[in-house]
Order: structure tokens, then sequence, then C-alpha cells
């Protein structure tokens, strides 16, 4: 009974560290993000990470990556394709272990066509050894495109 209730609280304390963790790396991603420190923002990704924006063909950013430099592109898209953020914000986190979920919404101009969208969305992070090896961003994808149509 003894190594039972051991082995239950290493487990608990375990899970409530790597908790821990994972809300400390999503928390730095919005700060960095947020600051424009794209470079720190990259120094948060595993060297290989599974990453996926569903969308439109017409989307820029829609599609998968997996390496650092691919991701690097993905983030140094955003300024040539949009005005900065007119609104842009996180309202709820939660997190399970390695798992994080954000939900928030934002608002962005299209420089092309002169468009704007109003998005809310949830990214899904997956964290491990304090690097994101997991970025599932699920977004208004339609409200997305249209604002790309010219």
């Amino acid at each position: 009974m003894s190594t039972s209730t051991t082995s239950t609280t290493t487990a608990t304390t375990d899970t409530s560290d790597t908790t821990a963790t994972t809300r400390e790396v999503v928390d730095a991603f919005f700060t960095r993000f947020g600051s424009g420190d794209m470079d720190a923002v990259l120094d948060l990704f595993a060297e290989d990470v599974s990453f996926h924006v569903g969308g439109a063909d017409n989307v820029p950013w829609a599609g998968s990556r997996s390496s650092r430099e691919e991701i690097a592109e993905f983030f140094a898209m955003f300024p040539k394709v949009l005005t900065p953020p007119q609104e842009y914000a996180v309202h709820t986190t939660v997190v399970d272990g390695g798992e994080a979920v954000v939900l928030g919404h934002n608002r962005f101009g299209v420089k092309a066509t002169g468009k704007t969208f109003t998005n809310h969305f949830a990214l899904h992070f997956t964290v491990a050894e304090g690097r994101i090896r997991g970025y599932r961003m699920y977004e208004d994808s339609h409200a997305i495109a249209a604002a790309f149509t010219h």
C-alpha cells in the first residue's frame, strides 16, 4: 500500500511539474510573439515539430511544417501579408500535463485586398522537455479565405 501511494504521489508531482513547464512555455510563446521577438519565439520550438494550420489554398500560412526553418518562414510571412493586428486577445488557456489549448480572437487586414477578418481561434500546443513539439491552429478559415479573395 505504501509503495502504491508513493507511485501515485510521484506521478502527480511529475504531472504538476509538466503542467507548470507547459504553462511557462505557452505563456512565453505569447509574450515573445506579442513583442515581435520572432527569434525568441523560435527558440521555444524543438528541432522537429508537428506543426499544422488548416485553411484554403489562398491563405499563405495554411499547411504543415516540421522544421524550425519552415516555422521561421511561417512567422516571417505575417507582416508581409497582414497589417498590424487591429485586435489580438487570448482569453482562455487550459493546460494538462504536456498539452495546452489556448482560445482567443484577433482581427487583421489583408494588405493585398484591403479586407479585414475577425478570427476566433483555438491553438493546441504539445510541449515536451521544455520545447514546443506540436502546434495545431484551428481558426476561422472561411473568414480568412474570404479576406484574401479579390
